[in-house]
């Protein structure tokens, strides 16, 4: 729920409500831009969610609620029917133990599902087996993938772009998922690959000094570096720095300013009349590098070059601006393959949290702390006992361990192994964090090795703007 709407009163909201259906009919009505009722819409379903919350009834034209109304104990719905998952780039939250669903989550958003084809035919295209994450199921959600890959096929290239909020000094283990997907798909398909750290957009929305910000960014480029990534092919740039050196970058954020409206941002993301005119401003700034001019020492002046965005569904909301935008100021249109979340070790409910020490794995934990972290909060789909464990078998669905194992195993054989093991009761939940533990301890130790080899040189490289090596 936003700031704005916590501090009405039940009927002030269902006033909000009523005028916001007005506007959305008045819209329609005078047949708007599709990109302006879509807006409207989003903030009426927005103001719809909130006023259930508060008053514990669907909003009901004509019927406002009495002044006495009540919000009810926030249980569980009694059928489950009616709860709601709530994602947008700053809240990720689900009552199911198993993690939002993915499913209701691509009819929401109006995403195509990666099935069974899809990963055929990225595996036909690139010529190798499909990344674990694709196999998975990981990388579940797309928009466009089909006409990248056409492209592709006709020997028209694509870029890639992803990028990281640089919150704090250390990273944990599930931001590293769009990076290790993105290194996957930039050596397969040999192509250049941007990277924007948003230093400005923490800055706006957090507590933080813009040094801080700043630093933040540099210490989180040396532990993508770390990841593998092609100094040759790889351009990581923070937004305080490159927007003020590239007059290319900063036309396309004004171009796409003029395109969208204060209503389209409020409703696509929440904003309200309290908010800092920056955070109005900033989706403008994370929609530019999906455009290929905005990189004028990669691609030159060239605006026709389509860019693939691998991200966390999250941040779906400003691509979808982006999208929507991008026809209209004569770009093509990015495509994008979303990722599901990583769960915080207390489960699924959430997604990890970089300011909440023991909800994640941290890339600066030392083999202790990820044997202590897992062995104490790594939430358990076991049984309470050896024996109704041994009766009953746990599981695997909502077990953080197991969920954990799927992102970090290679074999999809010793994968189904453990599933079915733990899913008869023959592994325990005590073996099942052993295997995890076991996993990822060498795995962040090599990523720490490889990170101290990153110097401040080598962050330099890849964030000065250069030519890359690629040809299209």
């Amino acid at each position: 729920m936003t700031d704005c709407e916590g501090a009405m009163s039940p009927v002030e909201l269902y006033e909000k409500l009523t005028a916001q259906g007005d506007q959305v009919r008045a819209l329609k009505t005078a047949k708007a831009q599709k990109a302006d009722i879509d807006a409207a819409v989003q903030l009426l379903l927005k103001l719809k969610v909130d006023y259930k919350q508060m008053t514990g009834q669907d909003y009901k034209a004509g019927c406002p609620p009495s002044e006495n109304t009540v919000a009810p104990d926030n249980g569980p719905a009694a059928d489950g029917a009616d709860d709601e998952d709530t994602v947008d780039p700053w809240n990720v939250s689900t009552t199911n133990a198993k993690g939002v669903d993915y499913d209701k989550l691509i009819v929401r958003f109006g995403s195509s599902k990666v099935d069974k084809e899809l990963v055929d035919r990225i595996e036909k295209v690139a010529g190798q087996q499909p990344h674990r994450f694709l196999r998975r199921g990981m990388f579940f959600s797309h928009r466009d993938m089909h006409q990248v890959l056409d492209a592709y096929e006709k020997n028209k290239s694509f870029y890639l772009y992803t990028g990281r909020g640089p919150s704090s000094e250390s990273m944990h283990v599930g931001h590293l998922i769009p990076f290790i997907f993105t290194k996957w798909l930039q050596d397969v398909f040999d192509i250049p690959l941007v990277i924007q750290l948003t230093d400005d957009e923490k800055y706006l929305w957090k507590d933080l000094t813009l040094e801080d910000c700043n630093r933040f960014a540099v210490e989180n480029a040396k532990d993508i570096i770390a990841c593998g990534f092609d100094v040759n092919k790889t351009f990581i740039f923070s937004d305080l720095d490159y927007m003020g050196a590239s007059p290319e970058f900063y036309r396309n954020v004004v171009k796409i300013q003029k395109h969208v409206t204060f209503n389209q941002v409020k409703g696509i993301f929440g904003f309200t009349d309290s908010d800092c005119i920056g955070k109005i401003s900033f989706p403008a700034i994370q929609a530019a590098p999906s455009f290929s001019n905005s990189f004028p020492h990669i691609f030159g002046s060239r605006k026709d070059i389509q860019c693939l965005i691998p991200c966390a569904i999250d941040q779906d909301p400003y691509f979808r601006m982006t999208r929507d935008v991008a026809p209209r100021i004569g770009y093509p249109k990015p495509a994008l393959l979303h990722s599901t979340f990583f769960p915080a070790l207390q489960g699924a409910q959430t997604k990890m949290s970089a300011s909440d020490a023991n909800s994640s794995i941290f890339l600066t934990d030392t083999p202790k702390q990820i044997k202590n972290k897992i062995n104490k909060h790594a939430f358990s789909g076991g049984k309470d006992t050896v024996e109704e464990h041994r009766k009953y078998g746990g599981n695997p669905d909502v077990d953080v361990s197991f969920m954990y194992l799927t992102f970090f195993l290679e074999d999809d054989e010793q994968v189904e192994k453990i599933r079915q093991d733990y899913a008869s009761g023959a592994l325990l939940t005590g073996e099942l964090k052993k295997i995890l533990i076991e996993t990822l301890q060498p795995m962040i130790a090599q990523h720490q090795e490889r990170r101290k080899q990153v110097t401040d040189e080598t962050v330099k490289q890849f964030m000065t703007p250069r030519p890359l090596n690629f040809k299209f």
